[in-house]
């Protein structure tokens, strides 16, 4: 059930695409970081593990 939007379809259906697209990119970034914090950890773990 779209609303019609008249003249500004195109602003308005375009402003929705590339503020989802910004909050996918977001999610993404955040999950890749996250996972190469825990790699970093888990590297330094098994170093004080090893060396203590």
């Amino acid at each position: 059930m779209i609303p019609d939007l008249g003249k500004y379809a195109d602003t308005v259906l375009w402003s929705y695409v590339v503020s989802i697209g910004l909050l996918l990119a977001l999610v993404l970034v955040s999950v890749m970081r996250g996972r190469r914090a825990q790699a970093e950890l888990e590297k330094v773990e098994q170093r004080i593990k090893r060396n203590g």
